[in-house]
């Protein structure tokens, strides 16, 4: 009688695999940039984004030039920019839902009463929740160093000098 723990082992090894795949492709897809996103701004009171494929057609031609992993703003957009970099142990393991996570976790840097960033930076936060934008893009590449580059972009633009986010 042959042993099915082989194929028993197999199994498993495959069923972890795929998860472990499916669990990298759903960090990525634009329904978990949008929950991100839009779980802060519900947070404080601003609407909804929405995906918009023009908007991330824009993000990946700009993520596609980074795939050096310099963490180098666009110098000739017209839409708001949030970028991260994963190098390290983030590596290439840097998701989309984590460079979004990042960006939100810099809310305790933001004074709502003053409109300032207090004990480091806010702005990408700001950028996450600025009630005038309606409209996100973002991409993600694998970069040649094996870290990752992500970038949001948001139509139309926020962080306005003297002008509050929400």
């Amino acid at each position: 009688m042959k042993s099915s723990l082989p194929n028993i082992a197999f199994a498993l090894v495959l069923l972890i695999i795929t998860l472990f795949l499916v669990h990298c492709q759903a960090q990525n897809s634009p329904k978990d940039y949008v929950a991100a996103h839009n779980a802060a701004r519900a947070a404080v009171g601003v609407g909804p984004l929405a995906w918009s494929t023009t908007v991330a057609a824009y993000a990946q031609q700009y993520a596609n030039q980074r795939v050096d992993c310099q963490l180098v703003h666009s110098s000739d957009s017209t839409y708001g920019e949030n970028i991260a970099e994963g190098y390290g142990s983030y590596g290439a393991a840097l998701s989309g839902v984590e460079a979004v996570k990042l960006w939100i976790s810099e809310k305790s840097s933001y004074d709502h009463r003053s409109n300032s960033c207090i004990n480091g930076e806010c702005l990408h936060y700001t950028q996450v929740v600025w009630r005038e934008s309606v409209r996100l893009g973002c991409a993600r590449v694998v970069c040649q160093n094996g870290g990752a580059f992500v970038t949001c972009n948001y139509d139309p633009p926020g962080n306005y000098i003297g002008e509050l986010p929400y």
